[in-house]
């Protein structure tokens, strides 16, 4: 989890101003008694309102809750924010806890375009084969799945990659 935070550090100090303004906002409208703190509570309800997928896991609240208060500051709110944004919010398909480091994920279903789920597990669960997928079933861990990813893409022959991009930037 330091990891996350350390990079939500690093990308909020590079925000512009009014995006650090809309963070100070969003704080501001997730702490509903004004106490300057986000209770469990004020978190649910607000997730439940805007993210209604994976961040109701209580486990993700209590990673982001760093001193253990029982509540978020403004600093751990930021790192709320950079999960939100940045699609971090994975959760053990198995033992359903957050997944704050390392993890492992099926590459055929990752590779899949027709896959609803890459069905990711955390290292506990897959060193104690505590899951069922499908057979056959090739599991990598996601930094070596990051590096796949990018041999695909420069296999890729460059016409594909070129109407990619301008696919992408279109979107």
């Amino acid at each position: 989890m330091e990891e996350i935070r350390r990079a939500a550090g690093a990308i909020y100090q590079h925000l512009p101003e009014k995006d650090k303004n809309l963070a100070s906002k969003t704080f501001k409208a997730m702490d509903k008694n004004k106490d300057g703190q986000i209770s469990l509570r004020e978190y649910m309800k607000y997730v439940k309102k805007k993210k209604p997928t994976d961040f109701t896991h209580e486990s993700i609240f209590s990673a982001l809750d760093k001193d253990g208060n029982g509540g978020l500051d403004f600093e751990e709110a930021i790192v709320l924010h950079y999960i939100m944004q940045s699609g971090r919010a994975i959760i053990c398909m198995s033992c359903k806890t957050f997944m704050a480091g390392a993890y492992f994920c099926c590459s055929q279903c990752f590779f899949t375009d027709a896959s609803v789920s890459t069905y990711e597990i955390c290292c506990d669960c897959y060193g104690g084969k505590r899951f069922t997928h499908h057979g056959g079933a090739t599991f990598c861990d996601n930094y070596t799945l990051l590096r796949q990813s990018r041999s695909a893409i420069q296999e890729a022959p460059v016409t594909v990659r070129i109407v990619q991009s301008v696919i992408e930037a279109v979107d």
